[in-house]
């Protein structure tokens, strides 16, 4: 395992550990509440990492001045949509990269032992699992998104076309933008509005699969490639009472059988994420919408129907080409029964600041009804 090395009277090591997939420091030094927020900046985009021994308060507010000293958008942003989104993102990784040399140490049992901190261990456990019996060290702000998770996990998302809460858990993305899930919700069912089998195909929380469920469907298949994904999506499957109607599986896109309704709503961009976390927005390649579209038709019974679940913001940043999905919806021997769309409620379209505001304001989801030709 990777280990990072610091003198602190004496030398001490502790083990790396990075969800989003920082690179290993090399050099550590020990920071606590006398360091000036210009010099921790500073050797930060050395790629000297500041191993915090302070006030937790005080490293919160550390980072914040950092933050600050990184800046909030590229400047000059270039005019091609395409361009910019590449720009904003490498912009965000430089930020992820200066702000993730601030670290904090997770003691054995993942008590973070920092005057004024709070108890982190019940959301490190169900972050990274039960503690390995050493310390740890972390980038304080992907300990300060799993003490957030903790947090939305406790209290849930609305779903309004559930009338209940779905629970999101660390690492798998939230419902929180309920445009596509209501497109799920009033979409006409196949088959005369009688479904026996679906499949919901990156299940996520599960919250698609329990809409399925809700609407009458005898009984819904939810495939997730991720570990995570699967047990949250059958928490929340428990936690809604329909354990006897989902059924929750993986690794693979799609399970054994056919089904009279397919459901998928995959990332919507086609861009290799840069870890596992950004597996419900990137997509390299599109390679879940080809699996989903090679497989559907013959996995679909009689009569049955594919719904395809997806946002035209990569063809509006200049990342996928108009007329690329229906192209592959014909290479695939399916043709478009139906479209339903909607506009996004998020409050990113009200955001002016946003570099990539005029797309996200235009941005359209569609839900592609889709049949064997």
């Amino acid at each position: 395992m990777s280990t990072i090395h610091w003198v602190e009277a004496q030398p001490r090591s502790a083990r790396w550990h990075s969800e989003s997939g920082l690179p290993l420091p090399r050099r550590v030094v020990v920071a606590d509440d006398l360091m000036p927020a210009a010099v921790a900046h500073r050797l930060a985009c050395e790629g000297t990492a500041l191993l915090w021994r302070g006030d937790f308060h005080n490293a919160r507010q550390l980072l914040r001045a950092m933050d600050r000293r990184v800046g909030r958008s590229t400047p000059e942003a270039p005019e091609c949509p395409a361009e910019a989104f590449h720009a904003h993102r490498r912009y965000r990784a430089h930020r992820a990269r200066v702000l993730g040399k601030l670290l904090v140490l997770l003691e054995a049992d993942h008590t973070l032992a920092l005057r004024r901190a709070p108890d982190v261990r019940r959301a490190c456990d169900e972050a990274y699992g039960p503690p390995s019996g050493e310390p740890v060290a972390v980038a304080l702000t992907e300990l300060l998104g799993v003490i957030g998770a903790r947090e939305w996990r406790e209290k849930g998302v609305a779903v309004p076309a559930l009338g209940a809460r779905i629970h999101p858990h660390y690492g798998v993305f939230a419902p929180t933008r309920s445009e596509y899930v209501d497109l799920v919700a009033r979409a006409p069912l196949p088959g005369g509005g009688t479904v026996r089998t679906a499949f919901d195909l990156g299940t996520g929380t599960g919250v698609l699969a329990a809409v399925l469920a809700r609407r009458g469907v005898g009984q819904v298949v939810a495939t997730d490639v991720g570990a995570r994904a699967r047990e949250c999506a059958r928490a929340n499957v428990r936690r809604l009472g329909l354990a006897g109607t989902v059924r929750v599986t993986g690794p693979g896109l799609y399970p054994d059988g056919r089904a009279g309704l397919v459901v998928c709503n995959p990332p919507w961009l086609p861009v290799r994420p840069a870890s596992d976390l950004d597996l419900g927005v990137y997509d390299a390649g599109g390679a879940m919408l080809q699996g989903f579209l090679s497989g559907l038709a013959e996995r679909l019974e009689p009569g049955g129907e594919g719904w395809l679940v997806l946002s035209d913001l990569a063809e509006r940043l200049g990342l996928r080409d108009r007329g690329a999905v229906p192209a592959a919806i014909a290479a695939a021997g399916l043709r478009v029964a139906d479209r339903l769309d909607t506009r996004p409620r998020h409050s990113r379209v009200r955001d002016t600041g946003d570099p990539l505001h005029a797309a996200r304001s235009a941005e359209v989801t569609s839900l592609w009804r889709l049949t064997p030709a």
